[in-house]
């Protein structure tokens, strides 16, 4: 019986000495696989990353890479020059909007101070047909010629409030821009091209010219 249990502990005493075995050389072999492999993979990167074999071959990769630099300065500089083009167009085009916004805000109402003009005429016309000697004896006509001037101040007043000037260029020099000429003529003691006579106010809204003052200009000499 006790030589059964000899036996018994001596055949397992080998199995696990086997099996011991197996398992040790199966941990070997794997750890050894990926010991080769790890250094098979940094073999084959340091021999990607050699160095040039020889000197021509070391220039030749220089002057590649200059190149190259060369060629990314040069798209640099031309993206840098397009992105600074797009900042002044868009800039530009900032300032044009800026500007027609004023102008629609102050031109606005000039087709509505041209048909206002020719009621400013109508009452400087009916304020200067009646004289001063006229309206002494007559209370009810001197209050007409009085309500009618008052009137036109107000006018006037309005005007110059939203910038409509009116344009008498009497003894100026003429200017096309803000005059228009009906007639030549010879004045003594006046400078050839200047105005002498306006048959008609000229008004300007903002510095533009709404309606030319009709005037005669003086002319040189014909001896």
């Amino acid at each position: 019986m006790a030589s059964l249990k000899v036996y018994s502990i001596g055949r397992l005493a080998k199995y696990v000495t086997e099996s011991t075995v197996k398992t040790m050389r199966g941990n070997i072999y794997r750890t050894t696989n990926a010991a080769y492999s790890t250094e098979e993979k940094t073999a084959e990167k340091d021999s990607s990353d050699k160095l040039p074999a020889s000197v021509e071959e070391c220039h030749k990769q220089i002057e590649a890479l200059t190149n190259e630099v060369a060629t990314l300065k040069d798209q640099v500089k031309d993206v840098e020059d397009k992105y600074k083009r797009a900042l002044a167009d868009g800039e530009n085009v900032r300032r044009r909007m800026v500007k027609q916004v004023e102008d629609a805000k102050s031109f606005a109402i000039q087709s509505f101070c041209k048909d206002l003009l020719d009621v400013a005429d109508t009452l400087s016309i009916a304020a200067e047909s009646v004289p001063e000697s006229a309206s002494d004896g007559d209370a009810a006509l001197r209050s007409l010629r009085d309500g009618v001037k008052l009137t036109r101040a107000q006018l006037t007043q309005v005007f110059a409030r939203h910038g409509l000037v009116a344009v008498s260029p009497l003894r100026e020099k003429f200017d096309p821009n803000l005059h228009e000429a009906l007639f030549q003529q010879e004045v003594e003691g006046a400078e050839p091209g200047t105005v002498v006579a306006v048959s008609k106010v000229g008004y300007k809204l903002h510095e533009r010219c709404v309606r030319p003052a009709l005037v005669g200009v003086a002319k040189g000499s014909s001896s």
